[in-house]
């Protein structure tokens, strides 16, 4: 059968992978405004909005029926979602599961838990057209993207952690004094989904250096990998990192995209995330 593949919008990758799926939005709630990620607002527009306030607009996930309308009959349906430890996208798309399957009995619907986010949870997406170009039956792609999944490493640093504290993601006073001693905090996923805080740097150099080794630390068989880079509003920091990471590692692929509005939105300008 035809494949179709459905991720909500946390999903960052460039635009040439973006079509090949369907997307089911995040709500972005502003004080007078609610946008639909990547339908009502870009992450150009968002970036530029978002200058112009003093507060973190909320978010919320895709509703089952987001999802629902994207599933089709005679089709191997697949939903990539954000970590269901961020957010109730997962539970949400595997309810939009059972209501298909309701109605259509020999429907194909599986649902994963991307213990990731951004475009973490898009080079899933990227493994999951890798794995069904060998042709291999449905039950064996769900193993071997599950063990992809949980082999996947995502790390992150902030160089503001105003917006994680607004949305109440972090302390408040913890955030301000890492904000006024200038120290990074080199976060990532845990094997749950949950952010983790992996270590406390004092500067941004030394965070982005300490960021590069990480791939040494933890990545293995880099040359059968993609490596998923994704920035707030700076370019040109994500392709240093590329670039530095080129001279140490060996990819399959390296990818630099932009973070969309709902990352964008507990993220903070010239964040850089990194996934392989």
């Amino acid at each position: 059968m035809k494949l179709n593949i459905i991720a909500d919008s946390s999903c960052d990758l460039p635009k040439k992978y973006l079509e090949k799926i369907k997307l089911a939005p995040m709500t972005l709630k502003f004080k007078n405004e609610v946008f639909k990620d990547r339908v009502n607002i870009s992450p150009t527009e968002f970036y530029k909005k978002i200058k112009s306030i003093n507060y973190s607009p909320g978010s919320a996930a895709p509703s089952a029926g987001d999802f629902l309308t994207h599933l089709k009959e005679n089709h191997d349906n697949f939903i990539i979602a954000i970590s269901s430890a961020l957010s109730s996208s997962y539970n949400n798309a595997s309810l939009a599961k059972d209501m298909f399957l309701k109605k259509v009995n020999d429907g194909f619907v599986h649902v994963f838990d991307s213990l990731s986010a951004s475009v973490g949870e898009g080079l899933v997406i990227l493994k999951l057209l890798e794995l069904r170009e060998k042709s291999m039956d449905n039950s064996t792609l769900v193993n071997e993207l599950g063990s992809y999944i949980e082999g996947l490493n995502t790390f992150f640093i902030l160089e503001n952690m105003d917006n994680l504290i607004n949305s109440g993601r972090m302390n408040k006073i913890m955030g301000k004094i890492v904000n006024m001693l200038n120290i990074k905090l080199l976060m990532g996923a845990s094997n749950k989904g949950e952010i983790k805080v992996y270590e406390k740097i004092r500067g941004s150099k030394k965070a982005f250096n300490k960021l590069i080794d990480y791939i040494d630390e933890y990545g293995t068989e880099l040359e059968n990998k993609y490596l998923g880079i994704a920035h707030y509003d700076c370019y040109e920091k994500a392709k240093k990192f590329k670039e530095e990471v080129e001279e140490r590692y060996n990819f399959k692929e390296i990818i630099i995209t932009e973070m969309g509005p709902t990352i964008a939105t507990y993220a903070d300008r010239d964040a850089i995330l990194i996934s392989f």
